[in-house]
């Protein structure tokens, strides 16, 4: 055998690959820029996942003026609505950003930590091919997980049953998470989703 029989050879990255690697640093860069501008050092920060117009966070910020309180969408729309709404409420302990949830947590300076997440009514991707895309699967509650001290709360709300059944399954086993059947849920205030939802599920676990 000669000498370079045992080398793998890989091929370089295609420059669609480095345009896209080199777009997500920029917007995590930008994410990370953003997020220091407003979060105080040492922040323990309220987080909603996917916070639409931002009714909820708007609602609760106004009720707990003494959390920091942050919510992340992907839509431009949704996030200049929830701002307007921040605005007119004149809170300073809210803020809204336009990015994904993990680069959210990619940028998040690194003395700040997670002091309760909020997940109400994401996308529930109900066709079986589809499942890959969920957001809440083990992996990506593993991330929050390790930006959340012991006894962190996580809450969940959805109208797909089928869904709710599937996030409480990966929690039952989960490492990082424990069900909290017995904690009541923290506060309402009506989404649209939940205006519009004929019944809805909900579900409370702790960072272990």
């Amino acid at each position: 055998m000669g000498p370079t029989e045992n080398v793998i050879e890989t091929d370089p990255p295609t420059p669609a690959v480095v345009a896209h690697r080199a777009e997500l640093d920029a917007r995590r860069e930008a994410v990370r820029a953003e997020l220091a501008a407003f979060v105080p050092a040492g922040a323990q920060l309220v987080w909603e996942v996917g916070c639409g117009h931002g009714h909820f966070l708007t609602a609760y910020a106004a009720a707990h003026r003494d959390a920091q309180c942050v919510g992340v969408d992907t839509e431009l729309d949704r996030i200049r609505r929830a701002v307007r709404k921040q605005e007119r409420a004149r809170l300073s302990n809210l803020y809204f950003v336009r990015t994904e949830a993990r680069l959210f947590l990619e940028a998040l300076p690194t003395d700040a930590t997670l002091a309760a997440v909020f997940v109400l009514f994401p996308d529930p991707w109900p066709k079986r091919r589809h499942h890959k895309h969920r957001l809440l699967q083990e992996n990506f509650l593993r991330e929050i997980a390790a930006r959340a001290a012991p006894g962190t709360p996580f809450y969940f709300r959805t109208d797909h049953e089928p869904y709710f059944r599937a996030v409480e399954a990966v929690l039952r086993e989960h490492a990082d998470w424990r069900l909290a059947p017995g904690d009541p849920w923290p506060f309402e205030q009506p989404t649209v989703f939940q205006a519009r939802a004929a019944a809805h599920f909900s579900l409370v676990a702790r960072r272990r």
